[in-house]
C-alpha cells in the first residue's frame, strides 16, 4: 500500500520536488518518448498529491482550482512508476486527489486531459468524455469531466 500526502508547492522539500520532477521526466518524457516543457510553472499553484512507498515516490498527480487551468478544478500530470503500475496504485492517487480538490477547493466538478489510451481507466472513476479528441504534445488526448 502508498501513503498519500497532498501539499501546496511551499510544503515541498527540495527532495520531494526533486522526486517528483525526476518520476515526471521518466515517465512523460523518456517513457512516453514525448519532448516537451514539464516544468511550465503552474507547479507553484498546484496542490501535489505525492504517494509514498517505502519513503519513495512512486505515484503523483497535481491538482488545480477552479480557473487555475481550467474553468473547473482539475487534475494533471497523472503517474505511476512503471514498475508499481502491477499494484494498481493510479486508483489509489487519483481517488486521493478527487478527495483533496473536494477537501482544499470546496470542489466536486472536475475536468481532466486524458491520454486516450487511458480512457477506461478514467471512467472506472465516472469521468465522462467530452468533446472530440485532440493532440497535445503529439499524443491523442481527450478532454473529461467528473461531476
Amino acid at each position: 500500500m502508498i501513503e498519500i500526502k497532498a501539499k501546496t508547492f511551499d510544503e515541498l522539500t527540495t527532495n520531494e520536488l526533486y522526486d517528483l520532477l525526476q518520476l515526471r521526466s521518466e515517465v512523460f518524457v523518456v517513457e512516453q518518448n514525448c519532448v516537451y516543457q514539464d516544468i511550465d510553472g503552474k507547479d507553484q499553484k498546484a496542490l501535489h498529491i505525492i504517494g509514498y512507498k517505502n519513503n519513495k515516490i512512486v505515484a503523483y498527480t497535481r491538482c488545480f482550482k477552479p480557473g487555475d487551468y481550467f474553468e473547473y478544478a482539475s487534475i494533471g500530470r497523472v503517474i505511476v512508476s512503471e514498475k508499481e503500475r502491477q499494484y494498481k496504485y493510479g486508483y489509489n492517487i487519483m481517488e486521493a486527489s478527487i478527495q483533496a480538490i473536494k477537501e482544499h477547493y470546496n470542489k466536486t466538478i472536475i475536468k481532466i486531459s486524458a491520454q486516450i489510451y487511458l480512457k477506461r481507466f478514467y471512467n472506472k472513476l465516472n469521468f465522462k468524455e467530452i468533446g472530440e479528441e485532440y493532440l497535445e504534445d503529439d499524443i491523442p488526448h481527450v478532454a473529461m469531466i467528473k461531476e
